[in-house]
């Protein structure tokens, strides 16, 4: 029986992703490539025509997913041949991640390497057969060309179609067998811990700081891991790495030094010449990083590039209801980084002589440019000093250098304002928005800002009332009015990853408790009953070859990765063991590669070194109005703890919700009505103090 599809015709000029809410289809509605959105739709007539599929991913703001689209899908000789071989459809990989992991795995399998624009054909079956990248209209620079690539397509299909069912099923099969792990009696040790240390000691790049050549990544959960690395063993290189990587980055091209935030990644070896769009769970997992790293270090610096990073989603990203934007393109006006670059001209213009001058001396710009754009003459703005040098050469105090330079880069921003903005990608995705209820949850605890908790809090009310249906299921993305596609693994971990940080930054059992239900619900819909470990989609995901369960740390955490930490986590809090029994299960699952490369798999490291202990909880208690319980808590969070968990029982009148979440809390009391604090250290607690720094110095004797 045929299945029959309401007819949804679309105007005159437009294509089937007219009707789609993702920006980066919506890009490619008036393509004339026969576009239709991933569906059965479009299977079922591939089947009925046999006809192969031609599946393009890639996101909005993505430069070579423009350029492509330029060259070829808005080009009508390319059009046309690809609509007369194929079935073609369009899949935002931020939309549906599911889709994007598994033939990226096809690709880096076939090619050996990958990257978005992705390029796969396959059968009506969703069988691959070729994957590539980006490809031009015609061959160049060893790249095959979409007007040579079709036709050789087509007739392979027409004449050999044996031997292409054959690769396909084999391709498919090898995918399969990638992702059928199997969970064994060894898990990961300490020791990892010590062999992803030596491994990234190995690979960090002394003078720049991160850890590989060109192009270099920022990889935050590297940095996270080595602060806690740094705080169990004492060891001073794996801080020096941290700073060395934060402080390069602040004063590279990477980072937008007049409107804030960071950029996807650099090109270069300096973090000098940045690809230049910016991502939101960049600036969440960054932000952490130097929320962490002041909390270690007392630094200043790391402060101010975090809060710095916060105001500009706050101001940039941030949607009214409460949701965070996913991304902000590198292009405008067709070119990459136009939005962000100069010429001399350009600053002495907005700033008069004496500034102007003074601004080109600390932005490294040059008249001539230093970077070869299609805008001539073009600087990226970076900063080759410290703040104290910079005040020593002007004979002023920092303080007072400081508000020269924040005047400075106001005045350029208010210039800068008035250029063509860059492509906003403004669809809510509950995994990225997670990592940023965490990030602005740490940030507001670390600093005492109540504007970061009202955010967070905000956000995190968005997600649950907009993305959550009403028998508790998580959805993947908002956008103009419209919750769609089933939640992923990543959305419940990073969303439960948030609501953790936001419960000990509030003491809002709420936000504890609906952790606990989120992860209950990942289990239910992701766990793997027979091998362990988490799938990134659910069973009910229909068109899927392979169900994809990966640990691999990369641009992002993997969710089985945060789940770890966020079970461990809710061991601590809750006392039940049976959250730190199943994160230690997720470790069997993948010994193997864990073994092989521990580095990456830092994430994973994370919660390992949690796991190992020693596993320290306080629990606070006093009245939560009295300026003795508000020193206790602030002494706390003057601190860098990444091991100890947290939590607050309200007196005198109580409050049976923590005893419902933690039933250990049941004893502790106030002493003499003053705020207490009970330390418990691997299940035995320490006498109860009433003295904040009694509390602190328990928290940092030897080896702390």
């Amino acid at each position: 029986m045929t299945t029959q599809f309401p007819k949804k015709i679309p105007p005159p000029g437009k294509n089937r992703l007219i009707f789609e809410k993702s920006p980066y289809l919506l890009q490619h509605a008036d393509n004339p490539v026969d576009w239709y959105p991933w569906g059965d739709e479009a299977f079922e007539k591939a089947r009925r025509e046999v006809r192969p599929i031609f599946l393009s991913i890639g996101y909005s703001t993505c430069h070579w997913c423009h350029v492509m689209a330029r060259e070829s899908f808005e080009d009508p000789e390319v059009a046309a041949v690809m609509n007369e071989v194929f079935i073609n459809i369009k899949v935002d990989r931020e939309e549906r991640p599911d889709i994007d992991a598994i033939y990226m795995a096809v690709c880096q399998m076939v090619r050996g390497n990958g990257g978005w624009p992705l390029t796969v054909i396959m059968t009506p079956e969703a069988k691959p057969f070729f994957a590539a990248t980006y490809l031009p209209k015609t061959g160049r620079f060893g790249l095959p060309g979409m007007m040579e690539l079709v036709p050789q397509i087509a007739a392979i299909w027409e004449k050999r179609r044996d031997e292409v069912s054959a690769m396909s099923d084999q391709i498919t099969e090898h995918l399969q067998q990638v992702f059928a792990r199997e969970a064994g009696e060894k898990q990961p040790g300490i020791d990892a811990l010590a062999s992803a240390y030596d491994d990234l000691s190995g690979r960090f790049d002394a003078v720049n700081g991160g850890f590989s050549a060109a192009p270099k990544f920022p990889t935050p959960h590297n940095l996270l891991f080595l602060l806690r690395y740094w705080k169990r063993t004492g060891d001073g290189h794996a801080l020096e790495m941290v700073e060395r990587t934060l402080g390069s980055m602040a004063r590279g091209g990477i980072y937008d030094h007049i409107g804030f935030g960071f950029h996807r990644y650099s090109t270069d070896e300096r973090w000098f010449a940045p690809h230049f769009e910016k991502m939101l769970y960049d600036q969440a997992l960054l932000a952490m990083a130097c929320t962490e790293c002041f909390l270690a270090t007392g630094n200043v610096e790391y402060r101010r590039t975090a809060e710095e990073v916060i105001a500009y989603v706050l101001r940039d990203m941030s949607d009214s209801a409460g949701g965070f934007y996913s991304a902000e393109d590198a292009d405008s006006e067709g070119v990459e980084g136009k939005f962000y670059l100069w010429t001399e001209r350009e600053i002495l213009e907005v700033l008069g002589e004496e500034d102007g001058r003074l601004a080109a001396d600390l932005f490294g710009v040059k008249s001539s440019g230093n970077f070869a754009a299609e805008i001539d003459r073009a600087n990226i703005l970076h900063i080759e000093q410290s703040d104290a040098r910079a005040a020593e050469s002007l004979g002023a105090f920092v303080e007072e250098w400081r508000g020269r330079f924040n005047d400075i880069r106001a005045r350029l921003f208010a210039a800068r304002a008035k250029r063509a903005r860059p492509h906003q990608d403004d669809k809510i995705l509950t995994d990225w928005n997670g990592l940023m209820i965490a990030a602005l949850a740490k940030a507001a605890r670390a600093f005492d800002e109540p504007r970061y908790v009202r955010a967070a809090e905000k956000a995190a009310h968005f997600i649950l009332w907009n993305m959550r249906t009403h028998d508790g299921e998580l959805c993947h993305r908002y956008r103009d009015g419209e919750t769609a596609v089933q939640g992923n693994l990543d959305d419940y971990a990073f969303l439960v990853w948030g609501l953790l940080e936001l419960y000990e930054t509030t003491f809002d059992v709420t936000h504890v408790s609906t952790a606990i239900e989120l992860t209950e619900e990942m289990s239910r819909r992701f766990w793997d009953a027979e091998s362990g470990g988490f799938y990134f989609a659910p069973a009910d995901v229909g068109s899927m070859i392979v169900r994809t369960k990966s640990i691999y740390d990369g641009a992002v955490p993997s969710g089985n990765s945060v789940a770890a930490l966020n079970l461990v986590r809710i061991s601590r809090l809750t006392g039940d063991h049976g959250f730190e029994e199943q994160a230690g299960k997720i470790g069997r699952v993948f010994f193997d590669e864990i073994e092989r490369s521990p580095s990456a798999f830092t994430c994973f490291m994370m919660a390992l070194e949690l796991n190992a202990g020693p596993s320290r909880e306080v629990v606070i208690v006093g009245d939560p109005r009295s300026p003795d319980t508000e020193a206790m808590i602030r002494a706390m969070r003057s601190t860098y703890a990444p091991d100890v968990s947290v939590l607050f029982k309200p007196c005198p009148e109580g409050d049976p919700a923590i005893g419902r979440i933690a039933p250990f809390t049941a004893q502790h009391a106030a002493i003499g009505g003053k705020a207490t604090a009970y330390v418990c250290e691997d299940h035995a607690c320490r006498a109860p103090t009433t003295d904040a720094g009694e509390l602190l110095a328990s928290l940092h004797g030897p080896g702390r």
